[in-house]
């Protein structure tokens, strides 16, 4: 008989946490509804990702496929072999022959069942494996588009719990498979004994077809949703844990559990419908599977008694009408197999996003250059806000420019341009006279570098962080940088040094900035962006590693986010931002008259902490 390959879908409708498109977690629960046409959307988009990550392992899965088809064929014989045996016992004459044929059926199939679980498991480790690594790189390759579209916490769901999907789907799909094969061969077996056993069976298997069908057009929609609040819970859930010092500063952690709980009423919604949806099957099919073994069964009995059948025919026809029905568990198996296909859709949802910046089919060579950048009737729009506006900038080579403007006028937007951090709707950039769209990527990133306000900790150790662009850099160029950066004192002070893994060095912000700092001075760059990368320094050490960073950065072109007048007095020119446009490219202290120009470093009126991000 089939097996009850059952899942834990039945207990978890929807199974974990995975991933949601909570797109903005603070704008009330519209984006966790769908509709049912986009739920049967992610479920066709999610059967044909398994579909080619299964293709990819094309050989685990024909031997899974082969280890399948000797396992039903051996379950189908069984009942013969076993029907051969009790006629033979009955005669007293081919005992032993019958009982070794019936043994040799029964170890293929045991093996056969074995080697199924086996090839299944590791086939499917290798399509989980293959799908996080592709979900890892498109996720990095959104850039800070995908960021916004897709959040931290909703990537993690999706790469925990939905990637995950594919590790049961071989044995799932073969599973339905075996099922279906075993109930045809069943009715086929059925009719070789009687005819009329064959259609009884048929014909009382009908509604079992459609009910199956029933559930999976009335599942796929609370599935989706079931998955997508989770996945909003998540995301919330991560917000807060990022912003607990301001939630906590703000009094709000009651408020707080309120908005991370929010989406709850929705996800006992499509909990209950889920439930819901299965009840109506499951106990239509439990009730369907006994009164039709008994019909059939009292139709053997009939046709026994009347001569058309053996002993040993009776047997075997029960024990097919049981390896039929026996299919009913393939109910089981669908619940499991809708719940891959809804997870492996999230995972579609981001591998089918185009990344925010698309490589040149043909990169153009990049020419040796100061570093004169140029931006030129550039455009950019966040959704319905246009955050710059037919902007044109020149950054002369070898200065250093200052960016400023008041809070939203797009300063970080416009420094991220310059490195394919974002790509503009509109306009052109041109680095040396080229158009940065059409350099090689990895070119770009060794051409223009980065120090941000909160420097991410990438390396295993200290020196790993710093040398994180440049992995041949030696011990000594890194203590150069870091001490250029005033960072080579504290981190020596540390028990084991730049050999301190970065989770168990206890940093000030100021002190990661300056990390940071040191990074983008071993750069060999001949751009150089500061965005706000000098914002938890104090002033003393703000103008001490500014100062340095102006001797190595020598001849380079560099671009600063400035919020400090000093900071910008220090540029040779200041960039000034207002209203999505270049007011004026000029001198610090040429704007400094304009009390406009003033206002952007005047503190704004202390408000009540909100929570969210620390």
């Amino acid at each position: 008989m089939p097996r009850r390959r059952t899942s834990a879908a039945l207990s978890a409708p929807g199974g974990g946490p995975t991933g949601g498109s909570a797109h903005r977690p603070s704008h009330g629960l519209a984006y966790l509804t769908g509709s049912q046409d986009a739920s049967n959307a992610l479920r066709v988009q999610g059967g044909r990702l398994l579909r080619t990550v299964a293709g990819r392992s094309r050989a685990m899965m024909s031997l899974l496929a082969a280890l399948t088809l000797a396992r039903v064929v051996a379950s189908l014989i069984t009942p013969v072999m076993l029907a051969v045996a009790i006629d033979a016992g009955q005669d007293g004459a081919g005992l032993p022959a019958a009982l070794a044929g019936l043994v040799a059926v029964l170890t293929v199939a045991a093996l056969a069942d074995a080697g199924e679980d086996l090839v299944g498991s590791y086939c499917g480790s290798r399509m989980t494996a293959w799908l996080r690594h592709r979900l890892v790189g498109r996720v990095l390759a959104l850039g800070v588009p995908g960021q916004r579209r897709f959040p931290t916490g909703d990537v993690l769901s999706r790469l925990t719990e939905s990637a995950a999907a594919p590790a049961t789907f071989p044995i799932l799909l073969l599973s339905g498979t075996a099922a279906v094969l075993t109930t045809a061969g069943a009715v086929i077996a059925l009719a070789t004994i009687d005819w009329l056993l064959a259609l009884t069976l048929a014909v009382g298997m009908a509604p079992a077809v459609v009910l199956l069908r029933v559930f999976v057009v009335k599942a796929s929609e609370p599935f989706a949703r079931y998955q997508r609040c989770q996945a909003a819970i998540a995301t919330r859930m991560l917000d807060a844990r990022l912003g607990v010092r301001t939630i906590r500063a703000g009094g709000t952690a009651a408020r707080e559990v309120g908005r991370i709980l929010a989406p709850l009423p929705d996800l006992h919604q499509a909990g209950l419908r889920t439930w819901a949806a299965q009840r109506q099957v499951s106990w239509r099919l439990s009730l369907l599977a006994p009164l039709l073994q008994i019909l059939v069964l009292s139709i053997a009995g009939v046709r026994l008694a009347t001569g058309d059948i053996t002993t040993g025919q009776l047997v075997a026809a029960s024990s097919y009408t049981a390896m039929a029905l026996g299919s009913a568990s393939l109910f089981d198996t669908l619940v499991a197999l809708l719940n891959c296909q809804v997870g492996a859709g999230r995972v579609g949802e981001i591998l089918g996003t185009a990344p925010a910046v698309v490589p040149p089919a043909r990169p153009a060579p990049l020419p040796d250059g100061p570093g004169h950048l140029r931006l030129r009737d550039v455009t950019v729009r966040m959704g319905d806000r246009t955050v710059l506006d037919h902007l044109d900038l020149t950054v002369p080579a070898g200065t250093s420019v200052a960016v400023v403007g008041a809070s939203g006028t797009g300063k970080s937007v416009l420094v991220s341009l310059a490195g394919r951090l974002l790509d503009p709707d509109t306009g052109r950039i041109e680095l040396d006279g080229v158009p940065i769209d059409t350099l090689a990527l990895p070119e770009l990133r060794r051409t223009v570098a980065y120090a941000f306000e909160r420097p991410a900790l990438l390396g295993a150790t200290l020196h790993d962080m710093i040398a994180y662009a440049r992995p041949e850099a030696t011990r000594a160029e890194v203590r150069e940088a870091a001490r250029v950066a005033s960072a080579d004192d504290f981190v020596r002070a540390l028990p084991s040094g730049y050999d301190t893994a970065p989770a168990d060095a206890p940093m000030s912000g100021g002190e990661l900035q300056r990390l940071g700092l040191a990074r983008a001075a071993l750069s060999a760059a001949r751009v150089v962006v500061l965005d706000d990368a000098t914002s938890s320094l104090d002033t003393a050490t703000e103008l001490r590693v500014t100062q340095a960073l102006q001797r190595v950065l020598t001849g380079r072109t560099c671009l600063v986010v400035a919020h400090r007048p000093a900071t910008a007095a220090r540029a040779d020119l200041v960039a000034w931002l207002d209203g999505g446009r270049l007011r004026a490219l000029a001198p610090h202290t040429r704007l400094w008259p304009d009390p406009d120009y003033r206002a952007i470093f005047t503190p704004a009126p202390t408000s009540t902490p909100r929570p969210g991000r620390g």
